[in-house]
């Protein structure tokens, strides 16, 4: 398990990454490595998702955590895996769906909220538990969750900016996914790549900080 996740560690942030077109996909994913981000989740949100990531990966190579996001169905999973994706998150967890994410081999990340869902991902053998929306109950509800699952690798998604980042650490995340304060729609929308590098520089202070 640790040297699975160990990308994913070392990354600490995922900018979770949904665009109009594959050109702003890329064009947004680096910004955000330019600004410091090196981990790129391509959701499915996106078009032609797989063909973004394979750029990407044939692009910066390790230098880049690339991954899918927003996986639905096996289908999904297997064309990821393909193009070269590294970690594969799904929304939530569905048995057969992550059955089929985990036969890829890849690094599979489920969502989940509530205890229950939590124990259904651990007991399906996921890599890491994603906590979404974990703005709902902001990193105290993390923390929280560390009662019951000391060990589980868990990962907030949703609500995570440049000032709480330390506190989702300090709450037990393995990594957060970040979405709008990081890969802002509105900035892809526009075209406003300076300002997705300046988000991207701002998160990778706040993790430079938050490990000392």
């Amino acid at each position: 398990m640790t040297d699975r996740l160990a990308r994913t560690r070392q990354t600490g942030v995922l900018a979770v990454l949904r665009a109009p077109s594959p050109e702003s996909a890329l064009d947004a994913a680096e910004a955000i490595i330019r600004g410091g981000i090196t981990g790129i989740e391509v959701t499915y949100s996106t078009p032609d998702a797989p063909a973004v990531i394979r750029e990407l990966v044939a692009r910066h190579g390790d230098a880049a955590h690339i991954g899918a996001g927003t996986v639905t169905t096996a289908e999904q999973a297997a064309a990821a895996a393909d193009a070269g994706a590294e970690f594969l998150v799904s929304p939530g967890t569905l048995p057969d769906l992550t059955r089929a994410m985990l036969d890829t081999g890849r690094v599979v990340m489920t969502g989940a909220l509530t205890p229950t869902e939590v124990m259904t991902a651990l007991d399906l053998g996921v890599d890491v538990v994603k906590i979404f929306p974990a703005s709902l109950g902001g990193p105290s509800y993390l923390g929280a969750l560390r009662g019951p699952f000391p060990d589980a690798p868990l990962m907030p998604t949703g609500g995570v900016k440049p000032d709480n980042l330390a506190d989702w650490f300090t709450a037990g995340a393995v990594a957060v996914g970040a979405g709008g304060d990081l890969a802002s729609g509105a900035s892809i929308a526009a075209s406003d790549w300076a300002d997705l590098e300046a988000r991207a520089a701002r998160f990778a202070a706040a993790l430079a900080a938050a490990r000392g």
